[in-house]
């Protein structure tokens, strides 16, 4: 029994469909299915139920897919535990990122990684929507916070805080807000994340907190969407510095209130369990550590450069004025 025939049982069975699985595969629909009854061949029973429109697991199917993508992921992770023992990094590894940070700051790193491992294949999915590792088909996913799964492998990557910003057109049209307060008066752009609207907004000032409830005619449930809205003067965003960075670099967002503390948030990579924390994934993690070091650093020089010149220029004109 062939594992390339068992994986093609697997993919069939998840798309519907065989010429679906074969594109996927790199095979022809006439070779994927040959291999499906080659297989119901040596198992004696008919996998999938077929019509001239449809083609779906029959009860021999739905019992043995279970079996199969066990026995699959048993041969990957024989296969990753010799790799562990050679110290290298390659083979498969299904990473999980959020939209924002995957389309707009992962996506390079995770070129220059492969370039310095070419025996590395990678499997990226990338959505805003949190699920249980345990019952996702991925080695290692990022994301903010805590993992909710008690026996998840975390490394942090990063401490990190949030930011609010605009751009300079949104700022011209309605104003820059002073304080925390001021807040309730503008247009703020909203997201969901675990089926939960980010609509209340911390800042600190001292050890006072403020903690303002904040709305705006613009909500979505992909965080990458509330960003672009900021860029394009839609409202004000609240996010971590590090999904902004990028925008706040290049002055297509503006810092603000940053006299103000905003919420902590910590960067962490998970993976499933200890059987998972293979050489790739230690690679991935201190990539992710020494990348987001840099950019933060990067934007924190900004940010100084900008208000020690900021500081000069008001110097500049009191002084001017005392002149005049």
């Amino acid at each position: 029994m062939l594992t390339t025939d068992l994986a093609l049982f697997v993919r069939v069975a998840e798309a519907g469909s065989i010429s679906a699985a074969a594109a996927e595969l790199d095979m022809t629909p006439a070779s994927a299915s040959a291999a499906i009854k080659r297989l119901e061949k040596q198992l004696g029973s008919a996998l999938f139920i077929r019509t001239t429109r449809s083609l779906r697991l029959s009860q021999a199917g739905e019992r043995y897919l279970g079996h199969c993508r066990e026995a699959l992921s048993a041969l990957e992770l024989g296969r990753m535990a010799l790799s562990s023992e050679r110290g290298t990094v390659e083979g498969t590894l299904r990473i999980s990122v959020s939209s924002d940070f995957g389309r707009n700051i992962f996506l390079p790193w995770l070129d220059e990684l492969m370039e310095q491992h070419p025996g590395l294949e990678v499997q990226l999915e990338l959505g805003d929507k949190v699920s249980s590792l345990f019952r996702s088909n991925i080695d290692v996913a990022l994301r903010y916070g805590m993992p909710q799964d008690s026996e998840a492998v975390a490394f942090s990557i990063g401490h990190l805080y949030r930011q609010l910003a605009a751009s300079p057109l949104y700022l011209a049209r309605e104003g820059t807000p002073t304080t925390p307060d001021e807040l309730a008066a503008h247009q703020c752009l909203l997201y969901k994340r675990a089926d939960k609207t980010h609509d209340l907004w911390h800042f600190f000032s001292g050890d006072e907190e403020h903690r303002v409830r904040v709305s705006g005619r613009r909500s979505c449930n992909d965080a990458e969407i509330a960003r672009r809205w900021a860029v394009a003067g839609q409202g004000l965003v609240y996010k971590s510095r590090l999904d902004l960075a990028t925008d706040l670099l290049d002055g297509r967002l503006v810092p603000l209130l940053t006299e103000y503390g905003t919420e902590p948030l910590e960067l962490y990579l998970l993976c499933p369990g200890r059987a998972q924390v293979t050489p790739a994934v230690l690679a991935l993690r201190d990539m992710l550590r020494a990348k987001v070091a840099e950019r933060l650093a990067q934007l924190d020089k900004a940010m100084l450069d900008k208000a020690m010149l900021d500081k000069a220029m008001t110097g500049s004109a009191a002084s001017d004025e005392g002149w005049g």
